[in-house]
């Protein structure tokens, strides 16, 4: 009788509650640093001329900005020293063949997943502008995204730092001085963790790779184990430079499977800000994508229904997601139809 072939299970590191609580404590040390060093020196005013440069996409120079911020520069614009290049080209390669996939995935299963987080979506609903300006802030985050995923924006020249660095380092400040607003606003409710915290992070990048692949996997596309390695890879290099620790990367599938699990486990819940996020993201996706062609309230049901096909309807009921049977049935259909697809590195 001939042997069956062995199955190589993946090794995995647990994420235990002591854990993930510590890590719910935590920022971002060296980029909150930054932020108190402006407000020690300018105080909330220059906080607020600096997120203006933060937002700016198309100003690197840091001739003009406080020293804190070009130190902080100098001490983290490179790659950590266990990343690999070769992974990550070849990470940037698989998003780059399954980009129109990945875009629609990003709209309708991973900015969702983010919102299921019950405490950590308090903070963008605090902070307003996602929920007021949705349509923008989808633009800048499909910007980021293909970006990090364009191998020629981490191409150097001329020794300068590598544009995709640049705006990495840029969001992680950012989200620096989003935490200080909202831990100095009344509103925010200390029992939701430090603002943007390490755990919330952690699931941010689960976000990013892991529910990218699975959505992947979900919609029918035949991804190999060393593409999801490599794909893996190269977003944890992105996820550190924007400040997450080493210790919330999961190394593989089966490890990213565990981590979501018990973020999942301790923070999805229903929520005011869940299902607000949500309602914006919906208006928005049918505000872009249905003017062209009239159909704003259908393209807003097919989006709907995308999103009750990757998230199933248990954590779909938890965001308030329209139940939409016919639309659900016809998944596929809304994948020609642009999300994040604007931001194609051509």
């Amino acid at each position: 009788m001939k042997a069956s072939p062995s199955v190589r299970i993946q090794p995995t590191r647990l994420f235990s509650d002591a854990l993930l609580s510590r890590f719910r404590q935590q920022g971002d040390a060296p980029a909150d640093a930054v932020i108190a060093s402006v407000i020690a020196e300018g105080g909330p005013a220059a906080l607020r001329t600096l997120m203006q440069w933060l937002g700016n996409t198309q100003s690197f120079s840091l001739t003009d900005q406080p020293a804190a911020v070009s130190r902080f520069w100098t001490d983290h614009a490179h790659l950590p020293d266990w990343a690999d290049t070769t992974c990550m080209a070849r990470g940037m390669a698989f998003f780059k063949r399954h980009a129109g996939a990945i875009g629609l995935i990003l709209g309708c299963y991973s900015l969702p997943y983010c919102y299921l987080g019950a405490d950590g979506a308090q903070v963008l609903w605090l902070t307003e502008r996602i929920k007021n300006d949705t349509a923008r802030r989808l633009q800048e985050t499909g910007e980021w995204v293909f970006a990090v995923n364009n191998a020629k924006s981490w191409q150097s020249r001329d020794g300068a730092v590598p544009d995709a660095i640049n705006r990495t380092l840029k969001v992680r400040l950012l989200h620096a001085g989003a935490r200080w607003f909202a831990g100095h606003s009344s509103r925010w409710n200390t029992a939701w963790g430090t603002p943007v915290n390490q755990e919330d992070m952690a699931g941010t990048n689960l976000a990013f790779s892991y529910v990218v692949l699975l959505g992947l996997r979900r919609a029918g596309v035949t991804v190999t184990e060393q593409e999801e390695n490599d794909y893996l890879h190269h977003i944890n290099v992105v996820g550190w430079l924007n400040g997450l620790d080493r210790q919330l990367l999961p190394q593989n599938m089966r490890e990213a499977y565990r981590l979501g699990q018990a973020i999942g486990k301790r923070q999805f819940a229903p929520s005011e800000a869940g299902t607000g996020l949500t309602k914006s993201l919906l208006d928005a996706i049918a505000e872009t994508a249905g003017r062209a062609s009239g159909r704003v309230d259908t393209v807003r049901n097919l989006a709907a229904g995308e999103m009750r096909f990757f998230l199933g309807d248990q954590y779909a009921d938890l965001l308030g997601i329209p139940s939409v049977p016919l639309e659900k049935r016809l998944v596929g259909v809304f994948s020609q139809l642009p999300i994040f697809g604007n931001f194609l590195p051509s």
